[in-house]
């Protein structure tokens, strides 16, 4: 009876061990999906303190975990509607509030003195705000993509890490691309406005974009996609961080012409 009761135990621990360590699957792609959250939030308070830069370096930490949150569910087998919304909650601040202050960031440093309202010692410009628009943009295209059916194999509309990719690659070039004219394009408050504007439509247009998914490594299976990259690779080296927004154009193009 005694042996007969150690044995039952032992079993019991086993089966124990075995959940807790399915558990523990489980909640892997979850707490990649929180790393991304975390680098977006810490990338909030650089972006409001104006340091752009680093805010930008965390967004791409976040769009990294982003990347392989999904790869992970997928391999080990344990998607969820759980990982669905946790993913979506973490984009809206990595890749919509993040990029929104980054532009609000950029606006200020333009000139908005013909959009500034004074009054006495106080003077509040109402341009930047426009810059906002992004993160209310992005949240009405992750709330979409929530609800369709029809983007498991593509999107509809310009995902938005893509996007963050964008906006942050403006900062990027400043810093690191010391170029007279393309700065003064850059800061200029109307091109500014239109690339927010540009943006807004693009993350929620009817337009259906290769996603960066691959079932097989085979080259017949996913050519347009290695096109894509090495396309990418080949601007990143000629033109650096102001390769970005050619590359997002590239997506754009080559998604367009994709029949598949």
């Amino acid at each position: 009876m005694l042996r007969r009761n150690m044995l039952l135990n032992r079993i019991c621990f086993l089966f124990l061990l075995l959940f807790k360590s399915n558990q523990l699957k489980r909640q892997i792609p979850n707490f990649i999906t929180l790393l991304n959250l975390l680098s977006g939030c810490i990338a909030v308070i650089f972006a409001v303190n104006g340091h752009l830069v680093v805010a930008s370096f965390f967004v791409c930490l976040g769009i990294f975990f982003d990347f392989f949150d999904g790869l992970l569910a997928r391999k080990l087998n344990v998607q969820s509607e759980l990982g669905v919304q946790l993913d979506s909650l973490a984009d809206m601040v990595t890749s919509g509030v993040v990029p929104g202050l980054i532009m609000y960031q950029l606006l200020s440093l333009s000139d908005q003195s013909w959009t500034t309202i004074s009054h006495k010692e106080t003077s509040i410009a109402l341009l930047p705000f426009v810059g906002l628009f992004i993160a209310l943009a992005s949240a009405y295209r992750l709330a979409n993509f929530n609800i369709s059916t029809e983007q498991s194999d593509s999107f509809i509309g310009l995902p938005t890490p893509a996007n963050a990719l964008l906006i942050i690659s403006f900062p990027l070039i400043l810093e690191f691309q010391n170029n007279d004219l393309i700065n003064s394009i850059i800061v200029n408050p109307w091109f500014l406005m239109i690339v927010t504007l540009l943006s807004c439509y693009l993350l929620n247009a009817n337009i259906r974009l290769l996603a960066l998914k691959f079932k097989t490594w085979r080259f017949q299976d996913n050519a347009t996609r290695y096109i894509l990259i090495i396309l990418s690779v080949i601007l990143l080296i000629i033109f650096q961080f102001a390769a970005i927004p050619l590359i997002i154009i590239t997506y754009i193009v080559i998604s367009l012409l994709n029949k598949k």
